[in-house]
């Protein structure tokens, strides 16, 4: 069964850039549709304990934080995507705070909010509310959202594939699958805004929700769109360790606020590996984790914050203190016992400084996309900062172009070739060893050897799926998987291209760093490879 629906603008995802791109062009009478895999709160965003990253108190400086950021990145940011994002921070903020997020407030402090700092900035810089910063502000867009006379929600939809006027290389809609029903349906809209997160869950320990699956990165890929810097994975250094906890990430702004890392012995061990200790960026502090945990063979390291006063603690990580309770460790007296896992993709869908991707209506927004400003490691609380400028630049020229589409018919979903698996086995397994292997071969520390044997595995199990893909009925494990095997080949192409150790990418056959014989960026483009 397939019908087909007409729209204005079709927003993929939920989380911070969808819906406050959905929210702005609906607010210009424009007609939006919201896809969403599961609920409009089942995303990355919601789940930012941190908070944002900008510039608003007089002590600090556009500058600064432009410093901060490049640096954090390795110095392979694009400087102009950081400029313009990073002097937007204080509009960003202000923009949120329009749409009733209420930030931490302190009124000793001559802003009237709480500022935090977090691993790579110089100065404090972070507003946030409390710990749950994430959750706070999608509660309020999505508030706005279903009560919006101009937006469609369809939940528990996923995008298949876009749809492209192969004449004009122009995107004009997408496929959509409702896991509910089983049934697919054709949206034709003048602009699609990929805002789809990140892929870590090509990873077998992330931080990310179930739905952190690269479906437009992949989805964008096999369209034609240039996909840049995939080998660069952020994995977030401390995340709860725990058999029931569901890699539960322990927010960056505990060790901003005097969290230190120890050894099972109470030894400080980031002073053999940085200066800046626990405040070192995310690539480094993470890496120093891995080294230790291997050189002593130990399951995880400890995260302690309980020299602090156990109201400082309980009023400024409520979130983490109470889960953390729930599984019996008291962050006020004990330590908390933490690993790296998979957390951002700093490479993506390679955009302009609008979110114009190099086909035609098609927009890509948040942590799908690439625009520069993170280059080889993101700085803790740029993501958000990036979802509303970028979320806001996106609009701006989604309405100064005011390009029309007359809805034409569009070809609908054929699946009368395709019969009902007896064989769902199958996807379940290749799901476990796709993120084993990633784990394994392409995670913290890299080598040529484990590389290659990524490549061989996953160029197996891409066409294993892609059989399975072209004879059973859609399903969405199968969809997630055929973009997951997708984002696992990008990334470990990506990475076999760069040959030294810069930022996110640390290969144990490479002792140099940024040296002059590796591209700026790596780029891969499906119609290149044909």
């Amino acid at each position: 069964m397939s019908y087909q629906q007409n729209y204005d603008a079709l927003v993929i995802g939920s989380g911070l850039a969808g819906l406050f791109v959905a929210l702005n062009l609906a607010n210009t009478k424009r007609k939006v549709c919201i896809i969403t895999k599961k609920s409009l709160f089942e995303c990355n965003s919601y789940y930012a304990q941190g908070g944002i990253a900008g510039v608003i108190d007089e002590l600090d400086s556009i500058e600064n934080h432009i410093r901060d950021t490049i640096i954090a990145g390795s110095g392979l940011c694009d400087p102009k995507a950081v400029e313009y994002i990073v002097s937007h921070g204080r509009d960003a903020i202000y923009s949120l705070i329009d749409l009733g997020v209420e930030f931490t407030k302190d009124d000793t402090h001559p802003t009237g909010f709480h500022i935090t700092r977090e691993g790579g900035h110089s100065l404090r810089r972070i507003l946030h509310v409390a710990d749950k910063t994430g959750a706070e502000i999608i509660t309020k867009l999505v508030s706005k959202v279903i009560a919006h006379p101009n937006i469609t929600v369809l939940e528990n939809s996923i995008a298949i594939d876009l749809i492209l006027n192969d004449t004009h290389n122009k995107c004009v809609g997408a496929y959509v699958f409702n896991s509910k029903n089983n049934h697919t349906i054709t949206i034709s809209a003048t602009n699609i805004i990929l805002a789809t997160g990140g892929a870590s869950k090509v990873y077998l320990y992330t931080t990310n929700p179930d739905t952190a699956t690269g479906d437009g990165i992949a989805m964008a890929y096999r369209s034609g769109c240039n996909v840049i810097n995939m080998e660069f994975i952020q994995f977030h250094p401390t995340c709860l360790y725990h058999p029931h906890a569901k890699s539960f990430l322990i927010s960056e702004a505990l060790r901003g606020e005097g969290g230190i890392l120890k050894l099972p012995n109470g030894y400080r061990f980031m002073k053999d590996h940085d200066h800046r200790l626990e405040l070192a960026p995310r690539d480094i502090v993470a890496r120093a984790i891995d080294f230790e945990m291997k050189k002593h063979g130990l399951d995880c390291v400890y995260l302690d914050i309980s020299h602090k006063s156990a109201s400082f603690i309980i009023e400024h990580f409520p979130t983490i203190y109470t889960t953390c309770k729930n599984f019996n460790i008291d962050i006020t007296s004990a330590p908390i016992p933490v690993v790296p896992s998979a957390h951002y993709t700093c490479g993506g869908i390679e955009t302009d400084l609008s979110g114009k991707t190099n086909i035609s209506n098609l927009y890509a927004i948040g942590e799908c996309a690439s625009t520069g400003l993170h280059g080889a490691n993101r700085l803790a609380s740029n993501s958000l900062l990036e979802c509303v400028v970028m979320g806001n630049a996106a609009v701006t020229d989604i309405l100064n172009r005011q390009n029309i589409n007359n809805h034409i018919t569009l070809p609908q979903w054929d699946d009368s070739q395709v019969v009902d698996s007896d064989e769902e086995v199958i996807v379940s397994h290749n799901w476990d060893e796709l993120r084993r292997m990633m784990w394994s071969y392409v995670g913290i520390v890299r080598t040529n050897k484990r590389l290659e044997r990524a490549l061989h595995r996953v160029e197996l199990l891409e066409k294993e799926i892609k059989d399975y893909y072209a004879n059973f009925k859609l399903s969405l494990n199968l969809i997630e998987l055929r973009n997951l095997v997708c984002v696992a080949k990008l990334v470990i192409e990506s990475a076999m291209l760069r040959h030294e150790n810069i930022g996110l990418h640390y290969s144990a056959d490479y002792k140099n760093t940024q040296s002059n014989n590796y591209p700026i960026n790596t780029v891969l483009n499906k119609e290149q490879k044909a």
